[in-house]
């Protein structure tokens, strides 16, 4: 078995800060928030906070992304989700070379949707029957940018994102290919909408991770790619290396997460050891931090049990949302850049701490050194996840 490193070669981020990676950080560092009332009765029959990507925006920027890249595509119809995934692959990848699509790269799409909007009757004759089916959104993917390999898909809740990128990594180790393009994302939909207000679980503001008076999640739409590569030369990668990752599943409920955070611990745990690094040496930690009452309360007893009670931690969710499956992926470069700006940023929404253990949640943006960045998420069915982010002093 090979051990190849694995680095990050490209990325991107869709979000309603942006279309860009660039965008939505300048966003962030300005404090500013995506969420806007939504009076849209196709989507809520109330009107509720939701993070929302500008729609005449991306039609626009997607038809001149296939004018440049597929202009023989210029007649086909592509759903909201595809355009999101098209988009955000184009721009992760439009600098590297083409060889990137070819036989030694594995695309990897990881959502908990889909093209979920497909189920709505007005959009049903737009498409065929099966477009709703992951395995078509993940080919209708390949066969635009002409991936050579058959695309895998990973969908497991809110870990989707980094389970994939979990996935790819070791892929990579093992030499099973060179290049990895992971991308994860969903929409907001009527479907969905409904599916959290069953639950009770979405706030009537703007989410407040971590805070005293949180009261539910918010939820946002958008996608996140990141190319991952051990081929350093041909593919002029950062200095960011994936140094190790570990899921695990505490088997509690089916929506609600462990009451004592041990199984997120145990992942930390494992994805440290892997990584080969000590709590001490970990400099910043990006949370799930969806704002429930019970997923903040774990997560919380599980940065303690882990020993990273004193690491800074956010939350990025009370910018843009919980993007379900693109969670992993959009938070995941996010946290690579504080690493690459040596920037911590502010859990946006917090104020008071509201949680039973004493986490030491950002409350301003703050320069500091960040070279080693733990990523954790946890999700409905009890799914786990963690990853962590290393900067290396030297590029390769």
């Amino acid at each position: 078995m090979e051990n190849n490193s694995v680095y990050v070669a490209g990325d991107n981020v869709i979000t309603s800060l942006g279309f860009t990676t660039d965008e939505t950080i300048r966003k962030i560092k300005n404090n500013n928030i995506g969420f806007k009332v939504c009076n849209d009765r196709s989507l809520t029959p109330a009107p509720i906070p939701l993070s929302l990507v500008d729609s005449y925006q991306l039609d626009e920027l997607f038809q001149r992304t296939v004018e440049i890249f597929r202009p023989d595509n210029r007649n086909t119809r592509y759903t909201r989700m595809e355009k999101f995934f098209i988009l955000s692959i184009f721009d992760a990848t439009n600098e590297l070379p083409a060889e990137i699509f070819g036989t030694k790269t594995q695309l990897i799409i990881s959502t908990t949707k889909g093209n979920i909007d497909l189920l709505e009757e007005e959009k049903k004759v737009l498409y065929e029957p099966e477009r709703i089916y992951l395995w078509r959104l993940a080919e209708v993917i390949r066969q635009f940018f002409n991936f050579e390999n058959r695309p895998l898909i990973v969908s497991n809740a809110c870990i989707s994102g980094i389970l994939a990128l979990s996935i790819a990594s070791r892929m990579i180790q093992s030499g099973r290919c060179e290049n990895a393009v992971v991308s994860g994302g969903d929409i907001i939909s009527e479907f969905v909408v409904s599916g959290f207000t069953s639950f009770q679980a979405l706030s009537p503001e703007p989410c407040k991770p971590f805070d005293i008076s949180r009261n539910g999640l918010s939820l946002g739409e958008g996608c996140g790619t990141m190319v991952l590569t051990s081929s350093t030369q041909r593919f002029s990668a950062t200095n960011i290396r994936i140094a190790g990752s570990a899921s695990s599943n505490d088997a509690n409920h089916i929506s609600g997460p462990s009451r004592t955070g041990e199984e997120l611990a145990m992942a930390i745990q494992k994805t440290m050891h892997e990584a080969a690094f000590e709590p001490t040496e970990i400099n910043y930690i990006s949370a799930h931090g969806t704002a429930t009452l019970y997923n903040d309360e774990m997560e919380s007893k599980a940065l303690v049990l882990a020993g990273l009670q004193n690491v800074p931690v956010n939350s990025l969710k009370g910018y843009f949302g919980h993007t379900l499956g693109g969670a992993g992926l959009i938070e995941s470069v996010i946290t690579m850049r504080s690493a690459l700006d040596n920037m911590l940023f502010r859990s946006a929404g917090f104020s008071v701490l509201g949680v039973p253990e004493n986490i030491n949640v950002i409350q301003q943006h703050t320069p500091a050194t960040v070279d080693t960045c733990l990523k954790i998420a946890s999700g409905f069915g009890g799914c786990n996840a963690a990853i962590i982010f290393h900067k290396e002093k030297s590029t390769h």
